[in-house]
């Protein structure tokens, strides 16, 4: 690692700008702590203490994109609810313009609620979720305005990063259409993160599956490093992708890259593991914004590893910051002089 290569690449983080498509989620937490066990039944009782809400899912995305330095342009649908509002107006607190979100009537903002519980002596630990979304994809309208607004605007940014939760928003015509940008414009950077539906995209300049999503696409099991190498490529091949690079947990990361180099990415500070959720958000904002800032697909994904190392040491939702970035990559390269 090149660690003066690396915070060059940091410093330019400012002057890019990202534009994020993909689903909204609205991340709900109920702190309680545990009171005692109910006579109605054998479960809990809980006592409520407090509630957050933070941004989700494809806005968690945008949230990291917008905390490591970069403008960041969401591209999405909330429905004319609670939580899209909610959803809104943290992204505007946060200087994020929501031009490109559409305000869908009947449309309902997808919510993930955590119950988190523990004693006044413990640290809080989740208990329960419950999910509120929504079954079909987006209609017709809402579908088209992504669709053109995405044409519109993307020679206003310097990538296209694209978090397809499978729940909605990235229908099978929008996929389409990001599919025939990356056809047309073969140098545009076109990240993709998609639950379900990875080898639907094709050309792109990079996927970021993880393990489980790799398998699930392929219908294979990564047993081996191996594994890893034929299913990476199998994956480049199926969609004609340029670069793939599979998140493995506690083992950390595998790049392949079209030239047919692979690396194998230790994870960074897994002794400190708090919470992984989110972590898949962290790593494709900061993969996508070093690539737009010139790095190459290694050092892209060196520093997404310190990211998501950074990330997993918080608990909840929560994004990575520049300067934590940097402070991280400036301690690694401290080491390799001691």
């Amino acid at each position: 690692m090149n660690a003066r290569r690396l915070t060059a690449i940091l410093d330019r983080f400012s002057s890019k700008k990202i534009m994020v498509l993909g689903d909204l989620i609205a991340d709900e937490y109920l702190f309680t702590h545990c009171s005692r066990i109910s006579r109605e039944a054998p479960v809990l009782i809980l006592k409520y203490e407090s509630r957050k809400i933070v941004l989700g899912g494809g806005a968690n995305a945008v949230h990291n994109v917008c905390s490591l330095g970069a403008k960041v342009v969401p591209l999405s649908v909330v429905g004319e609810d609670e939580m899209g509002e909610y959803l809104l107006s943290l992204m505007q607190g946060k200087g994020i313009s929501t031009d490109l979100v559409y305000r869908a009537r009947g449309y309902q903002t997808t919510t993930k609620t955590r119950v988190l519980a523990g004693s006044h002596h413990t640290a809080k630990q989740q208990v329960v979720r419950i999910d509120r979304e929504m079954q079909t994809p987006v209609d017709g309208e809402v579908e088209e305005f992504i669709i053109q607004s995405l044409a519109e605007n993307i020679d206003l940014v310097d990538a296209l990063l694209v978090s397809d939760y499978g729940l909605g928003v990235c229908s099978a015509r929008v996929r389409e259409a990001v599919s025939q940008l990356a056809a047309e414009q073969p140098s545009r950077i076109i990240t993709i993160d998609s639950r379900y539906e990875l080898l639907s995209y094709r050309r792109a300049t990079a996927l970021t599956p993880n393990e489980p999503e790799i398998e699930q696409a392929l219908g294979r099991k990564l047993k081996t490093e191996d594994d890893l190498k034929l299913c990476g490529q199998m994956a480049l091949d199926k969609t004609g992708s340029k670069n793939i690079l599979i998140t493995r947990g506690q083992r950390g990361m595998f790049l392949l890259e079209q030239t047919g180099d692979f690396h194998f990415i230790p994870i960074y500070g897994q002794d400190e593991v708090a919470d992984v959720t989110g972590a898949g958000d962290t790593v494709i904002s900061t993969f996508t914004l070093a690539l737009s800032a010139g790095a190459t697909p290694l050092e892209a994904a060196q520093l997404a590893n310190y990211a998501g190392g950074i990330k997993v040491t918080k608990s909840g939702t929560a994004p990575v910051f520049w300067q934590e970035l940097r402070d991280a990559v400036e301690g690694e390269g401290a080491g390799e002089h001691e």
